[in-house]
């Protein structure tokens, strides 16, 4: 676990805090009434359909809040998934905190940054994939999100997997096509460019991965890379991706036929700017978020706790987390 001390508040200050818990990171942000910002913990990911430990990691945040905390709220992957697990979750979070706090869905809390409560449709790629809108009057709709499984489309999951799927036709022969993508994409992982020796060397990767699926994702980096060097096959699997998220706006926005929703984004596959400016031949530029998915928990606090919050108090927030680098 690692901590970062910005211009901490002062100790005696009351003081809210927000965990965003995802499948590769879990975070713990503490703020001010005054919008500064208070310690910053990270901790490993705590999403309960990838880790084992998810209820130490959130334990040991836990355990860390300031006794001045005046309210908590958390976004928390997997979250109403399953009873079992958000039963789980929750009971977790009763047994460290005895303060008021709140509870919701990762991608919840980062459509809630991202507008700041305003009307939009948020989408998370990272090893998964899922939208969250919101017509700014109370409806909500979760769009996707049903795991890597049967879903997950467009996230740095699925775009790996499509990767290793084109690099395993390509070298057993089944795809003569896209033979340009193949020696690029072995080099970036560090395979040998012998197709006998390479498919020796694939298998032996992926036996010996502690987790697939974030292995799996970490890919989606490299063929962002190779699309954006002007790699056809690289930019078609990305443009493939794109579809796959539009698909997710189109469903938020006939769930809101008589609301206007700007796009925002959030999530370590949007790091992709040929994935970005895709999604927007279609839907116009996206709407930068005005907090990230952290922020969007300390504004749940805020408000929990009965903090006067105004677009000031964000702002300081925003640029608060920014120059800390909490971005995404």
């Amino acid at each position: 676990m690692t901590v970062s001390s910005p211009v901490l508040t002062p100790l005696h200050q009351p003081r809210i805090a927000a965990i965003d818990g995802g499948g590769t990171k879990t975070l713990l942000a503490v703020v001010g009434r005054d919008g500064s910002l208070g310690p910053v913990l990270r901790g490993a990911g705590s999403n309960p359909f990838d880790q084992a430990g998810w209820q130490d990691v959130l334990q040991s945040l836990l355990g860390q809040l300031p006794s001045t905390t005046a309210a908590l709220s958390l976004g928390l992957a997997g979250y109403e998934e399953t009873r079992v697990l958000g039963r789980e979750q929750s009971e977790v979070v009763e047994n460290a905190f005895a303060g008021p706090f709140s509870i919701c869905s990762d991608v919840e809390m980062a459509c809630t940054g991202a507008f700041a409560g305003e009307a939009g449709v948020l989408i998370l790629s990272g090893t998964g994939s899922v939208a969250w809108a919101t017509d700014g009057r109370g409806g909500q709709v979760k769009i996707g999100g049903w795991g890597g499984l049967f879903g997950d489309e467009g996230s740095g999951f699925w775009i790996g997997r499509q990767a290793l799927a084109l690099l395993t036709a390509l070298l057993d022969g089944r795809n003569q096509a896209d033979h340009a993508f193949f020696a690029p994409f072995v080099a970036a992982m560090g395979l040998p460019t012998e197709k006998v020796a390479c498919g020796t060397a694939l298998l032996e990767w992926y036996g010996t991965l502690r987790h697939p699926r974030a292995s799996v994702a970490s890919l989606a980096r490299i063929v962002s890379d190779l699309a954006e060097d002007g790699l056809e096959p690289a930019r078609r699997l990305m443009r493939e991706a794109a579809d796959h998220l539009c698909a997710h706006i189109e469903a938020a926005q006939r769930h809101f036929p008589e609301t206007s929703l700007p796009w925002s984004y959030a999530g370590g596959t949007f790091q992709s700017r040929f994935l970005r400016e895709s999604i927007a031949l279609r839907y116009g530029a996206p709407v930068p978020p005005r907090l990230p998915p952290v922020g969007g928990g300390l504004l749940n606090a805020a408000r929990l706790a009965g903090w006067d919050v105004d677009d000031a108090w964000i702002e300081r927030v925003s640029v608060a987390l920014r120059d800390a680098g909490l971005t995404s």
